[in-house]
C-alpha cells in the first residue's frame, strides 16, 4: 500500500482510485505501464489485490503494480517468467517475483508486453 493509501482508511476499489492516491511522477510511470499492460492483454480485467492494481485473464492473476516511497514495481506474479527474462531485466532491480522501477527510468513498454506475453503463456500452458 501506498503512503497517500495508508494514510486514509478507505481502501481503493479500482485502478483509477490506486492511481489517484500516489504521486504524480509515480502516477504518470504507472498510467504508462497500466496502458502497456492492456494493450498486451486487452481481455483481461483490472481489479484491486492485496491492495494493489492488478490484472486477471480468464481468472487467473496475471500481473499487477503498485507505487511505494522510493520506488514502483512490476510484479510478474510468476519467478519463471522473470527468469526467463533475465537478459531484458538486468538493469533494473528484481527480486524472486518483482521488478522495481523508478518514474525516471520507466519499463520499456516492449519489455512489459513480453513479460505479460509470457505471462498469458504461462497461465494458459
Amino acid at each position: 500500500m501506498t503512503r497517500a493509501m495508508a494514510s486514509t482508511s478507505r481502501k481503493p476499489t479500482t485502478i483509477d482510485e490506486y492511481l489517484a492516491s500516489v504521486n504524480p511522477d509515480q502516477r504518470a510511470a504507472l498510467e504508462k505501464l497500466r496502458e502497456a499492460i492492456r494493450t498486451a492483454a486487452p481481455k483481461a480485467d483490472e481489479c484491486i489485490s492485496y491492495g494493489i492494481p492488478a490484472f486477471r485473464l480468464d481468472g487467473r492473476s496475471l500481473v499487477a503494480f503498485a507505487a511505494w516511497a522510493n520506488h514502483c514495481s512490476f510484479y510478474p506474479m510468476s519467478s519463471v517468467t522473470l527468469r526467463k527474462f533475465h537478459g531484458d531485466v538486468k538493469n533494473f532491480q528484481t527480486s524472486k517475483g518483482t521488478l522495481r522501477f523508478s518514474q525516471d527510468r520507466p519499463l520499456p513498454v516492449s519489455l512489459v508486453r513480453k513479460l505479460v506475453q509470457a505471462r498469458i503463456a504461462e497461465n494458459r500452458g
